[in-house]
This record gives C-alpha cells, sequence and structure tokens, in this order.
C-alpha cells in the first residue's frame, strides 16, 4: 500500500452531527423535504449548501462531473445554468439525462436527484444570466437555464454506527412513492 493509500485509509469519516429524523413524519412531496434539509444544512453552518456535483454522460456514455450552483426547484424541475458552449451544454445537447449530488458533511445528509434535462425557455436564461458580470461576457443566447426534471430522489442520513437511512422517493406519473 503506498503512503497516499495509506494516509486516506486512515482519514476520520462520518464526523458530522445529523439531525434527529422520524420516518413517520415523512413529508409524500420529496420537494418538501428537500427545502426542509437544505435550510437545515444552511443553519447549520454548512457553507455553500446549494453547491451541487452535476453529473453528465456524452454520446457515447462517457460520465463527467463538475460542481455548481442550484438555481430553483420547482414543479417544473431542479434548475441550473451555464453557457451553451461548454461541455455540459454539450454532454446535455448529445444526452439530455444527468444527476445532481448535495453533501452536506456536517450534518450527515447527501441527496441525489436524477432524471431527464430540458432547457427552460430563452427568456427565462435570460432573465437567470440578467445583471450577472457573466452577462456582459457571453453572447445572447449563449447562456442556458436548464431544468432536470427528476425521476428519482434520494435522501440518505449518515450514522456514527453505520445504521444509515435511504428514503427513496420515485415518480410515477404525477405522484411520488417513498421507499424507507
Amino acid at each position: 500500500m503506498n503512503e497516499l493509500t495509506r494516509w486516506l485509509r486512515d482519514q476520520p469519516s462520518l464526523i458530522g452531527t445529523p439531525p434527529p429524523l422520524d420516518a413517520a413524519e415523512l413529508p409524500t412531496d420529496p420537494h418538501e423535504l428537500f427545502d426542509t434539509w437544505i435550510r437545515h444544512a444552511s443553519l447549520a453552518g454548512v457553507a455553500e449548501p446549494r453547491a451541487t456535483t452535476l453529473a453528465t454522460a456524452d454520446a457515447g456514455g462517457r460520465p463527467d462531473a463538475r460542481t455548481l450552483i442550484l438555481k430553483g426547484v420547482d414543479t417544473d424541475g431542479w434548475q441550473f445554468a451555464g453557457p451553451r458552449s461548454s461541455a455540459k451544454g454539450a454532454q446535455l445537447a448529445e444526452n439530455p439525462a444527468a444527476a445532481l449530488n448535495f453533501w452536506w458533511q456536517p450534518v450527515m445528509q447527501a441527496v441525489r436527484v436524477r432524471g431527464t434535462v430540458n432547457e427552460a425557455a430563452p427568456e427565462e436564461s435570460a432573465s437567470d444570466i440578467s445583471g450577472s458580470p457573466a452577462g456582459a461576457l457571453l453572447a445572447p443566447g449563449e447562456w442556458v437555464l436548464w431544468r432536470l426534471v427528476p425521476e428519482r430522489i434520494e435522501f440518505w442520513q449518515g450514522s456514527p454506527d453505520r445504521r444509515h437511512v435511504r428514503i427513496v422517493y420515485t415518480r410515477r406519473g404525477d405522484s411520488w412513492t417513498r421507499e424507507g
């Protein structure tokens, strides 16, 4: 075993403090639970709780991931943005599916969201970039607001005793089913 591998294995993990979780009081809509969790993460001092890892894949199925900022969540999807000419823009044009992953270490919680991605209307993209310093650098129509329409949302809460809790919501038409 090399020195880096040894060092990595010696690092502590799951050192946060999870909040109480009562499975009997979980909402039927995963968006309500996300709202509760992200606000709790912010109040607990998590730096940049809306930072998320976006995973996409190119036409050949090769995965790619990057960190970005969640712009919004509503019934139309989970919003993120960027230049059309970026790697994510090209990958989403070829393969309009993605996943988001949030990790809030101090509260030992993570959220994973998976689904299809749609481009927002041009006026919504223009509204998103307006007033931003990046807006002056981009040609009209270059900035895109995308919406990930979730098919599956997983909430994970760690536990020091390794009895982690996994709550999975799956979309069934216009409603959600929950496991866990």
